[in-house]
């Protein structure tokens, strides 16, 4: 009776340690969420806790800021990004996993170096190469960027996704008459696919709220919607409301896209943990 009073104590300890972490981490979304509801004068008073929620500010933000405009940029620049380097980066992880050849580990320890450079060491070289190329304020500049930080992530997450599949099986497919080609898109892909779907879930939520080099590489026509946060500050105050409405919309796609995925990400992110 005492073990199972003292396992029901620690459980009840646990649980409360658990939910007071979610509550601290939920918080901060539900208070700009708050604030997005609310008019222009109670965005200024903290102290209002109870209020008759009003969707103006959701409104101006589509109607007067054109937030729709960097919705489909955010979108295009973050589907794009990601399928381009999923099959560059799986194709490259491959021939890390499968073929040997000189100084085989430290080419792949300069790739995943490449995913460590901080963006603010990068991105003056970025702006004057796209400023030569004049593609300056494109999707196209912003669609490279990111593919350049994604594809090393990418070689990273699936070189071990690849090493965990038995070579065996892809002799097996040959001596059926598959070439190299034949058996890495029927018989390897299919099987490193819950892989695949965890780096492509992290690879379009990482182009998703990517902000450093949407905002020196873009100025008006290939913005993003983390660049937006820029137009609710001047002189005269924050736009707060308005705001916390571009926060909340910016920020619905990632939730409910997570949701229909979690089950993918965690088959993936456990994929090949247990061999039998």
């Amino acid at each position: 009776m005492k073990g199972r009073t003292k396992k029901r104590i620690q459980g009840f300890f646990y649980g409360a340690a658990i939910l007071i972490i979610c509550i601290i981490c939920v918080f901060p979304f539900l208070w700009m969420l708050s604030i997005s509801l609310k008019t222009p004068s109670q965005a200024y008073d903290p102290s209002i806790w109870v209020f008759r929620p009003v969707g103006e500010n959701f409104e101006s933000v589509f109607a007067n800021r054109n937030l729709l405009k960097y919705l489909l940029n955010s979108l295009i620049i973050a589907v794009i990004t990601t399928a381009i380097s999923l099959v560059l980066g799986c194709l490259a992880a491959y021939g890390f996993a499968r073929f040997q050849f000189d100084k085989r580990e430290s080419l792949a320890f300069w790739v995943l170096s490449l995913r460590m450079l901080p963006p603010m060491a990068t991105v003056l070289p970025f702006f004057v190469m796209a400023s030569l190329l004049r593609i300056l304020d494109t999707r196209v500049v912003l669609i490279i960027v990111y593919m350049l930080f994604n594809i090393p992530f990418t070689i990273w997450m699936m070189r071990g996704f690849f090493e965990d599949i038995p070579v065996e099986i892809e002799e097996a497919a040959k001596v059926d008459g598959c070439s190299l080609v034949k058996a890495l898109y029927k018989v390897v892909l299919p099987m490193a696919l819950p892989g695949m779907t965890a780096t492509a879930i992290f690879c379009i939520i990482n182009s998703w709220n990517e902000f450093v080099f949407a905002l020196f590489l873009t100025s008006s026509k290939a913005n993003t919607l983390p660049t937006t946060v820029q137009m609710f500050l001047s002189v005269s105050g924050v736009a707060w409301g308005e705001m916390s409405a571009v926060g909340a919309v910016s920020t619905f796609p990632m939730i409910l896209f997570a949701i229909l995925v979690q089950k993918y990400m965690i088959r993936g992110l456990t994929f090949g943990a247990v061999k039998g």
